[in-house]
């Protein structure tokens, strides 16, 4: 009996610990998660968007760099253009930024317009391409759900988490960073990265990057 109600006590005790602890969890979750909402509808300045579309443009370069020396074992220079920087994700990342923001409170809907946006971009841009210098820079046709290898099931899921990442913890972040940067220091970067840009898409415009690794010609 005394062995039965020592246990009891301790059963009684030990619920109350774990009541305790879940509702602290709790509360830290819902904090944590209205601190991440609270940042990702900030409005973000002009500078700040500049840098986000040069941030995420290089990232995206980096990737596919990464993937093909992992995929392929071989470096090469991915994009149309020849800096580093791949601007569909840069244009993806400043779209989600600046359209999906105010839905930020309902991560299943910017999850979903992600895709729409990341497919949208993806496929005009490469019918455009395809069109006018008759290559490919990027082929989904073995995938298993695709629309003309432009867009793929894998590749939407994938640019929706993306999405996501960006909007609650990548963009906050960064812009905190861009935050520190000196006023005069941050408008010499940008002005100085839009005119890079811009001279290699003129110069890419006449003669795009092509080769191994880059491009797949319309006969293959």
């Amino acid at each position: 009996m005394l062995y039965n109600r020592i246990r009891n006590r301790k059963g009684k005790r030990g619920e109350k610990v774990m009541l305790h602890k879940y509702i602290l969890a709790k509360h830290f979750y819902t904090a944590e998660k209205t601190e991440l909402i609270e940042q990702s509808m900030n409005h973000y300045s002009f500078s700040s968007y500049i840098l986000f579309f040069f941030t995420f443009s290089f990232a995206g370069w980096l990737w596919e760099v990464f993937l093909h020396v992992y995929l392929d074992h071989a470096l090469v220079n991915r994009g149309v253009l020849y800096g580093p920087w791949l601007p569909i994700y840069g244009f993806g990342g400043v779209l989600i930024l600046f359209l999906l923001r105010r839905f930020a409170k309902k991560p299943h809907h910017v999850f979903l317009m992600t895709m729409l946006i990341a497919g949208t971009i993806e496929f005009v841009t490469g019918t455009i391409l395809w069109e006018v210098y008759q290559m490919r820079w990027w082929d989904y046709r073995d995938s298993l759900i695709h629309l003309k290898g432009f867009v793929c099931l894998k590749g939407l899921l994938l640019f929706g988490t993306g999405g996501l990442l960006i909007l609650y913890l990548a963009a906050p972040k960064l812009n905190r960073w861009y935050q520190k940067l000196p006023g005069g220091f941050k408008t010499v970067l940008c002005v100085s990265l839009v005119c890079f840009f811009l001279t290699d898409v003129i110069l890419s415009l006449i003669h795009p990057n092509t080769g191994f690794g880059v491009t797949i010609p319309r006969l293959s």
